[in-house]
This record gives C-alpha cells, sequence and structure tokens, in this order.
C-alpha cells in the first residue's frame, strides 16, 4: 500500500493462550508466526519481540550484504549472521534492548575477498530496518478496547 509517497504495510495479531499471540505477517499464504513471552510471563512458546527486533536486524543486514555481493558478481557459497542483543534497564527500570551486535559471514572465495571492500562500505545504509533502528522511529498507540458479551470468559 502507498499512502502520500510511503509505502505502508499490516500485521495482524490474535492472542492464544496466556501472552502468546499468533502473528499474521503477511504476504498471502505465509503462515502465522506464533509469539510469546519467556517464562515466568509466558510459556516461551515462540520468540518474543525482543528476539524479533534482533533477527530483523540481522536478517536486513545479511540481505543487503548479499544483495551488493551478488550485483559485485562475487559468489556468496552461503552466509552465517550471528546477532546478540543485550538488555538493561533504563532509568526508569524498565527493560530495553541497549545494543544489538551483528556479525555477518559471508562464505566467498579467497581471490574474492579484495574486491569486497565497496560492499562493505555501502551494504549498512541499505538496511532499512537497522538504519530505522538506529535513527528511531515515531510509533503511535492507539488503544480501542472492544466490548465482551458477559457471558464469554475473559483470560
Amino acid at each position: 500500500m502507498s499512502e502520500g509517497g510511503e509505502q505502508t504495510f499490516e500485521i495482524t495479531m490474535e492472542r492464544g493462550d496466556g501472552f502468546a499471540f499468533d502473528v499474521d505477517v503477511g504476504p498471502s499464504g505465509v503462515a502465522p508466526l506464533r509469539m510469546d513471552e519467556p517464562p515466568p510471563l509466558g510459556a516461551g512458546s515462540g520468540p518474543n519481540a525482543a528476539r524479533l527486533l534482533a533477527a530483523a536486524v540481522g536478517n536486513c543486514l545479511s540481505s543487503s550484504a548479499l544483495f551488493c555481493l551478488e550485483k559485485a558478481r562475487i559468489p556468496v557459497e552461503g552466509m552465517r549472521t550471528t546477532v546478540r542483543a543485550s538488555l538493561a534497564r533504563n532509568e526508569a527500570g524498565r527493560l530495553r534492548v541497549r545494543r544489538i551486535d551483528v556479525v555477518v559471514s559471508p562464505h566467498v572465495r579467497e581471490e574474492d575477498r579484495p574486491r569486497m571492500r565497496r560492499c562493505l562500505d555501502l551494504f549498512e545504509d541499505f538496511c532499512l530496518v537497522t538504519e530505522s533502528v538506529r535513527g528511531g522511529i515515531e510509533v503511535e498507540v492507539d488503544v480501542r478496547p472492544q466490548a465482551v458479551p458477559s457471558s464469554v470468559a475473559v483470560g
């Protein structure tokens, strides 16, 4: 979708048991993703939001590096990316993602390594998730309670 020159997309979530949610990330035909908080809050039946944020940063950087290397005609035989997220409490005592460290390891031939320099200088800037997180993202929140008939148990 596009609004005023911006591209938009929508994700929907349906609550399962406890703190678990089945998330329809789209596109059509992609199975929903189960998200859950780790114990003691949830059951840990899926990744939580902090893990998906770290995965999104790692995936975006990996894809951006791979795209650049392929455009430079540098064959990539495989790639492994490791993401380490650090959590810490802020001044108000709330837990926050403080840092995300990413190691992208493309498997390339030794003779192609010198040609990688240009990609290594460029690829981060083309990763929309990483650059959005680094720059801060405006988030608007609207809570819209839905009425539940009195005969339906909540919980």
